[in-house]
């Protein structure tokens, strides 16, 4: 066989790629606005002269409703077809962007960002559908590693924007920034999104959603008030009602003879429960891990916030420098092998955080940060591409849904116990770099839950998508 031969099936159709290329244009938007908020916060509460309760609303507010419209996106593809539902989100996305950067009080803020949320909830889950289903089983892998460039643009650029909006600009900048980026993501999903019919015959599963979309929001809700621990009212009310009604959806999900909000039964398929438990547990060290850089670099290196988001800049790197090998890598010899390896360099990048002094060298700290950011990024797409496989194409939509749910679920809470651990050394009088180094530890512990689940993956080879 020759080489070009050998080389030729390492190519995504074209069609495909355009397809990847319109919908990643979109998902750019709400990707790095939520990292330049969360950087600009200080700046908002300053402007608005809204104290930081009142503040971390604008994203509390955002993160529910994003959260509860999730469940809608199975059903509203099937209704209206995936097309309408992109543009739609994007509108969304779009007008609640406008709207936050005219607001007038923290109050109207935190009003805007709910129709942003919604916005952003309905886009993730139809994108991936979207392009799962149109790449027909084949090549995902180098289709996840084609669609990921959005989660890594985001952590690299993000911070760096909103620090230099925080700094030079005035806050609403925060917002309009998104404008002509859902402007040329609307324009080219226009022109080059294919129209897809809509289902027939699908009808909301009203129970189901009035069950799953206020659970997702109150478990959310519970995490985002624990700061200063789990124990109080705060965050066990709506901790155990969100989980009430998680299980109330479970058994109605279970037992009703129509097509459920999000089908569980996904979920006895063994690839696609390690898949879930793999996207919760790279859930709790991302995006704990998000919480914890920006601020160590600020609190304990004593760096401003745009030189924090520069040093941050190396995790994206690494995770650029892995992407499209690992795409096809995947396709090759299966998810498994690469989940592992890449479990394994998050902890060695992870690692030198948790043992780091006052002292210890930038270059160091930027080396592990490539490392780590190669680790996670071959964990989330391998991890992903598991997920998918074996689908049908009427299951792809449930799998969007729940793949995006879990991570959203598994982000929050290892944020919430990742700030209960700093609150508590910082609390107890523990140093700066101690009380960090402790919850770098906890971090690492989060990324060592997940090797016995990537061992449930099942054999290495890529499985077929069943008819």
């Amino acid at each position: 066989m020759t080489t070009g031969t050998r080389a030729a099936p390492e190519r995504l159709d074209p069609a495909l790629l355009k397809l990847a290329g319109i919908l990643v244009t979109g998902a750019l938007a709400p990707l790095l606005d939520s990292t330049i908020v969360n950087v600009a916060i200080g700046r908002l509460g300053r402007d608005l002269h809204a104290p930081v309760a009142e503040i971390q609303w604008t994203i509390t507010a955002y993160l529910l409703a994003l959260a509860m419209a999730i469940p809608l996106t199975g059903w509203a593809e099937g209704r209206f077809g995936a097309r309408r539902v992109w543009l739609l989100s994007l509108g969304l996305f779009l007008l609640g962007s406008v709207l936050c950067g005219l607001a007038w009080n923290v109050a109207s803020l935190i009003a805007f960002r709910v129709v942003q949320g919604i916005g952003g909830g309905l886009m993730m889950p139809v994108m991936q559908t979207l392009l799962m289903r149109a790449a027909g089983g084949r090549q995902i892998g180098r289709l996840m590693a084609a669609i990921s460039m959005p989660a890594l643009v985001g952590p690299i650029l993000g911070p760096v924007v909103g620090g230099l909006v925080a700094g030079h600009a005035g806050w609403r900048w925060i917002f309009y920034v998104n404008v002509p980026v859902c402007l040329a993501a609307l324009l080219l999903a226009w022109r080059g999104l294919p129209r897809t019919p809509p289902r027939g015959g699908t009808r909301p599963d009203v129970t189901g959603m009035l069950l799953l979309s206020p659970a997702l929001a109150a478990i959310i809700y519970g995490l985002s008030q624990a700061n200063g621990g789990f124990g109080h009212p705060s965050v066990l009310v709506p901790l155990g009602a969100g989980a009430l009604l998680l299980a109330a959806f479970t058994v109605h999900a279970l037992r009703t003879p129509s097509e459920p909000a999000i089908d569980l039964r996904l979920f006895r398929r063994r690839r696609f429960a390690a898949s879930a438990a793999l996207l919760f547990l790279s859930g709790l060290s991302l995006f704990g891990a998000m919480l914890l850089l920006p601020l160590y670099y600020q609190q304990v290196r004593g760096h401003g916030v745009v030189v924090a988001g520069l040093l941050l800049a190396p995790q994206g790197l690494g995770s650029l420098l892995v992407r499209t090998r690992l795409g096809a890598l995947t396709d090759r010899i299966g998810p498994r092998p690469i989940v592992l390896t890449g479990l394994a360099l998050t902890v060695l990048g992870t690692l030198a955080y948790a043992e780091a002094g006052p002292h210890t060298g930038e270059w160091l700290l930027g080396a592990s940060l490539v490392v780590r950011g190669a680790g996670l990024g071959g964990v989330t797409l391998a991890v992903m591409t598991a997920a998918y496989q074996g689908l049908g194409p009427d299951e792809i939509p449930h799998a969007s849904s729940a793949t995006r749910i879990i991570v959203q679920v598994g982000g929050s809470f290892g944020a919430a116990v990742l700030a209960v651990v700093l609150q508590h050394q910082t609390s107890g009088g523990a140093a700066p770099s101690t009380a960090y180094a402790h919850a770098f530890w906890w971090s690492l512990a989060f990324t060592a839950l997940a090797f016995p689940p990537a061992l449930l993956l099942g054999r290495t080879g890529p499985v077929p998508v069943s008819g």
